[in-house]
């Protein structure tokens, strides 16, 4: 079964993107990452929220490089939005409900990660208990503003475990279960 990982690239002052999700800032810090490099080949299927699939993407314009993880993905997309277009995409599927989604997700995944992206959609699989695993690389940046990685307005507590901390020349990577 699959298992619900989410993975973003953080400033450490906390955000994934920068006002208004502005992603250029991420730009010089997509180096060599042995931990992101190897995600790729372990993930079945993406679960994108619609404004992460809509969104600015630091690679626009490259066609080597433009797409999820530096144009390396190629799979099914699952998108969670409430506004589904008319015209289809190809790989892509959208889906209103976060129930749908997830079981969507899962089964395109088959034994491999389902790969949340994007801070909102993960939040709701967080609270829905369907988030096993969080991976962050930790950028040596700080935005100031911007998205957070998570953001629960009046507090949540949530419990994780770490599983691993390894570092990269652009990052510091941080691999957490979180505890039920």
């Amino acid at each position: 079964m699959a298992t619900m990982l989410y993975s973003a690239t953080m400033s450490l002052d906390g955000f994934i993107a920068g006002p208004d999700g502005d992603m250029s800032w991420l730009t010089e810090h997509l180096g060599p990452n042995p931990e992101a490099e190897g995600l790729v080949d372990r993930i079945g299927a993406l679960l994108v929220g619609n404004r992460t699939f809509r969104g600015d993407d630091p690679n626009k314009g490259d066609p080597e490089r433009e797409g999820a993880f530096g144009g390396r993905w190629t799979g099914p997309q699952i998108v969670l939005t409430h506004h589904i277009p008319d015209t289809a995409v190809p790989d892509v599927t959208f889906v209103g409900d976060l129930g749908g989604a997830v079981a969507a997700a899962k089964a395109a995944a088959g034994d491999k990660y389902v790969n949340v992206l994007g801070a909102d959609v993960a939040r709701q699989c967080l609270e829905a208990g369907e988030l096993d695993e969080i991976l962050v690389l930790i950028a040596p940046v700080m935005l100031g503003d911007g998205v957070r990685l998570f953001d629960h307005p009046g507090g949540t507590d949530v419990r994780l475990e770490r599983l691993s901390l390894t570092e990269a020349p652009t990052a510091t990577n941080l691999w957490l279960r979180v505890r039920r």
